[in-house]
């Protein structure tokens, strides 16, 4: 079930910048901070898979080999 989030003491600027932002991608301000939180989850999660991998033994990831999955994964999700 989605969750609301209510955001209090939001800055001026930073709030005119995102709103200007979410304006230029052609979205709410809502939708836009929305993407960006999505977004975040998603980083945070690959960092989480890529620090249990580096413990698995006999597995050796080249870092152009994680931003190469990285990429494909964004790609294949638009």
């Amino acid at each position: 079930m989605a969750k609301v989030i209510q955001i209090r003491d939001v800055p001026d600027d930073v709030h005119a910048a995102l709103t200007e932002q979410a304006a230029a991608a052609g979205m709410s301000l809502s939708r836009f901070a929305l993407r960006e939180l999505e977004q975040r989850s998603r980083i945070s999660r690959n960092a989480e898979i890529f620090a249990m991998l580096r413990e698995l033994p006999g597995t050796r990831l080249a870092a152009a080999e994680i931003v190469e999955d990285i990429r494909a994964e964004r790609d294949r999700h638009g």
